[in-house]
């Protein structure tokens, strides 16, 4: 008898049970370790969650090898594995591994150009020894790759009305981005890398040394308050894009914008203790927004053409069907050590 889960694959059009595999595994990914984002994506029709789940896994993957592989293997490990999964992306070769098989079956499907993994995996490498930027314009460069791509490869998923919700996509992955960094100061410092820029630091006369420690200073609250004010100008810029997007995944985007955006109130409402612990969005909070998106998701899934999937699946907040075992038992599945690991700070969570 066929699983759920593979229901809901079919349902999107991918019928090859090894690529269902592949879609499971980034499934579970998302599921494990992206709480705000998998929580966002359950209310994106179902024809269109798997694709979304292909993005996060590669780079999910990427990611933990770049912050969690032991400090002597993790160069070597992640040029050999970036190395080999570019080389099969642009060549088309047969994949072995899942998240490189979904991801390139994802992006024959909506067409998203090779340019845009090109520059995550680069921004991904320059953690590898970039640990200090001097400009915010230099950090944008590493945003660029690391954040401002996976809304340009969300794009053509979510459908875009006009051509400017590309730009308004990468607005919003880059503002994503520099809330979770405000949230991750202490846990990025404990990896020796700071993402505040160097001339911030200084303009504010904000010293290394006191991001190692658990008191949050006069100063260290006005540079706060000055990188939120910017964060803030770029959702007012970014939130624009989400009527130029299709009705069915502005429920999602618009529930992804209040939760990321909700993590600059968390720091104000924590009176900026950023270094003791990471800050949260509440749950009555991500509630108070999801149960409404979900209703608005609802209504927009009753009005999809019959076309566009061959059984209708209306939005839930209810976890996806378990991914099964094969998904979990795939030889080549396993991140690189361990899928226990503590939070992360680039992609969405």
């Amino acid at each position: 008898m066929r699983s759920p889960a593979r229901s809901l694959l079919i349902q999107a059009g991918i019928t090859d049970p090894q690529l269902q595999d592949a879609y499971l595994y980034c499934q579970r990914l998302n599921a494990c370790h992206g709480r705000t984002y998998y929580l966002a994506t359950r209310l994106l029709p179902a024809f269109k969650r798997p694709y979304v789940h292909a993005l996060y896994g590669f780079a999910r993957y990427a990611d933990e090898i770049v912050d969690n592989e032991p400090r002597a293997t993790r160069a070597a490990h992640f040029n050999t594995w970036a190395g080999d999964a570019l080389a099969q992306l642009q060549d088309g070769r047969a994949h072995h591994h899942p998240v490189t098989r979904a991801l390139q079956h994802t992006m024959n499907r909506w067409d998203i150009p090779i340019a845009h993994i090109e520059a995550f995996l680069a921004s991904m490498r320059a953690d590898l020894t970039v640990t200090r930027y001097r400009t915010f314009e230099d950090l944008n460069g590493y945003v660029y790759g690391s954040a401002a791509v996976i809304g340009l490869q969300m794009i053509p998923i979510l459908g875009p009305l006009e051509p400017e919700a590309a730009h308004r996509a990468q607005a919003m992955g880059e503002a994503f981005q520099l809330s979770n960094f405000l949230r991750d100061i202490a846990e990025d410092y404990d990896r020796d890398r700071i993402y505040l820029p160097q001339e911030d630091l200084e303009h504010f006369k904000v010293s290394e040394a006191e991001l190692a420690t658990t008191r949050v200073s006069r100063n260290l609250r006005e540079l706060l308050r000055f990188e939120i004010d910017r964060n803030r100008r770029q959702y007012a810029y970014a939130v624009g894009g989400i009527a130029l997007l299709a009705p069915s995944s502005r429920p999602c985007i618009e529930t992804a914008f209040a939760l990321y955006s909700g993590i600059l109130e968390a720091i104000e409402e924590a009176d900026y203790q950023v270094l003791a612990g990471r800050v949260a969005v509440p749950l009555h909070t991500r509630l108070r927004v999801a149960v409404p998106a979900w209703r608005r998701a609802r209504a927009s899934a009753s009005k999809l053409p019959e076309q566009t999937t061959s059984h209708r699946e209306e939005p839930t907040l209810r976890a996806d069907p378990d991914p099964g075992p094969s998904a979990q038992k795939s030889p080549v599945a396993p991140l690189p050590r361990s899928e226990s690991r503590r939070p992360r700070k680039r992609l969405v969570q």
